[in-house]
């Protein structure tokens, strides 16, 4: 009864048709990067309670992963300032590739679980980190 979409970019283009739920940066912790993982009432019916909470749980994950200081992130400093930050050029940080990491999970995600249940994860990357977006997409009747 409802339109199947064959990949995520027919679903994607259709998202001007849903309603959006934002899950808003959580800075209880202090201004680490993660985000509320409160389920919202608009997902009541859509999707289950544990896969939902597992998503956002996960993304923080990610991001304490992604904004962690160790011995590689203090050797990217220094080759950055011994290089006039040119290295930067022909390597990519630890900080880029667990957002390249995060970028497959959400893809994941979206085609295994989300998509499915009419909804849409927008990476946060595309809204400046703020929030999460979630689309609500109208099926449409065929």
């Amino acid at each position: 009864m409802a339109t199947e979409f064959h990949n995520l970019q027919e679903l994607r283009h259709s998202a001007s048709l849903a309603n959006k739920v934002f899950l808003q940066r959580d800075y209880s912790e202090g201004t680490t990067c993660r985000f509320q993982t409160k389920f919202p009432s608009e997902l009541e019916s859509r999707i289950e309670r544990p896969l939902f909470e597992d998503t956002v749980k996960r993304l923080n994950i990610y991001y304490a992963e992604a904004e962690k200081m160790g011995g590689q992130s203090y050797l990217e400093g220094c080759l950055a300032c011994a290089t006039a930050y040119l290295i930067f050029l022909c390597m990519e940080t630890r900080y880029e590739k667990v957002l390249k990491k995060i970028g497959r999970y959400i893809q994941e995600q979206n085609e295994k679980i989300y998509a499915p249940r009419g909804l849409l994860i927008t990476d946060p990357i595309e809204r400046g980190m703020r929030v999460v977006s979630l689309q609500i997409l109208l099926m449409l009747c065929v």
